[in-house]
């Protein structure tokens, strides 16, 4: 299975041995063919790494909270996909700053992936770098996420969840103003589509 072999990849052994945290490749797949939804993501932080499992931490709560789903439907692979820019999380820099996404992830594995994935009907981009990779952009991240309106309904780029972006959303009450409720409407649409997904 696609999953197992990003699983067992150890591409980035040693460019991880390398970082200040010296870890280990541990890559974190959660996807299924048959998840509607996909959350396109940047890369797993240290508490992901150690527990395996994708926005295992405040991040994930504030994320969930903005969809408007349940921890159980997060989680559900068959309904959704959580497809970050690497698997693996990067590291630290020195100075304790989070590294950047290897390009070498998302080159070695998306495409697989994306062709895994033939049901998917809504989009979350969330942060910087998987704007840049899945759309293109080179506009601000705020202008991204405000153009909601003039985008594709099945495709919603979202800042990132950390809350190193709290300051952000008190600048912006558009944010939840406008876009979770639109977000929430068309999960719900695309979550409760009965139809099958394999015909």
């Amino acid at each position: 299975m696609l999953q197992d072999q990003i699983r067992d990849c150890r591409l980035c052994a040693e460019r991880f041995a390398a970082t200040a945290t010296a870890h280990e490749p541990r890559p974190v797949a959660w996807f299924e063919p048959q998840a509607r939804v996909l959350i396109a993501g940047q890369a797993p932080g240290m508490r992901v790494h150690k527990s395996g499992k994708p926005f295992s931490d405040p991040s994930g709560e504030r994320l969930r909270s903005w969809m408007g789903v349940s921890e159980q439907v997060f989680y559900d692979r068959a309904q959704v996909a959580i497809v970050p820019m690497a698997f693996c999380f990067p590291g630290y820099s020195a100075s304790g700053s989070d590294l950047p996404p290897p390009p070498i992830c998302a080159q070695t594995w998306h495409d697989k992936v994306t062709a895994a994935l033939p049901h998917i009907g809504l989009t979350l981009i969330v942060g910087s770098y998987a704007m840049k990779y899945h759309l293109g952009l080179k506009s601000s991240l705020t202008q991204a996420v405000h153009s909601w309106k003039d985008r594709d309904e099945d495709i919603f780029v979202l800042p990132h969840p950390s809350w190193r972006n709290t300051g952000w959303l008190k600048k912006n009450p558009w944010f939840e103003e406008e876009v979770q409720p639109r977000l929430r409407s068309r999960l719900k649409d695309v979550l409760h589509d009965r139809s099958d997904p394999s015909g």
